[in-house]
């Protein structure tokens, strides 16, 4: 994998990860403390670990594909990747301010769906060039299909409550 290509992809998710930081509470705010939950939600000290591990799978495995795609002449398919990813990171981003800042749950569970059906993509586009990588990347999209489970179950635990 290249150095600048790593590079650029750290930079890509760092920036989406501070972005959504922005969005999220330092600590339990009011709001949130009041939310209900389901008994299944993991502790609150599971998130930065989880979130901070996948962060870093998503930058050197897209790394991994983005050189891979360019080293066997499929540039269109890097670039492809390079869009998708930067939706993707978006779409991540996103979340957090829908969930955290704006308290729209039923937004934010459809953001998860979505924000899955996307890493799932990442994830195949990864296995095109190298079955490893997709692999690798796999698991973003199941932790998102729990954050989906999740982010509904919230919703549906506090619909009239908001």
């Amino acid at each position: 994998m290249k150095k600048a290509t790593l590079t650029a992809t750290t930079l890509a998710v760092s920036a989406a990860a501070s972005i959504g930081s922005i969005a999220s509470p330092s600590r339990v705010t009011g709001w949130y403390s009041r939310v209900r939950k389901p008994a299944y939600q993991p502790p609150a000290a599971v998130f930065p670990i989880a979130w901070t591990t996948l962060y870093g799978d998503i930058a050197a495995t897209s790394a991994v594909a983005i050189d891979g795609f360019r080293a066997t002449g499929q540039e269109d398919k890097a670039r492809r990747y390079s869009a998708a990813l930067g939706i993707n990171l978006a779409l991540n981003a996103g979340w957090s301010w829908l969930f955290f800042r704006y308290h729209k749950l039923g937004a934010s569970a459809l953001g998860a769906a979505v924000l899955t059906v996307s890493s799932a993509d990442l994830a195949r586009r990864a296995s095109q060039v190298n079955p490893r990588a997709g692999v690798a990347l796999s698991a973003y999209p199941l932790w998102g299909a729990f954050a989906t489970v999740l982010s509904t179950h919230i919703w549906r635990l506090n619909r009239g409550t908001q």
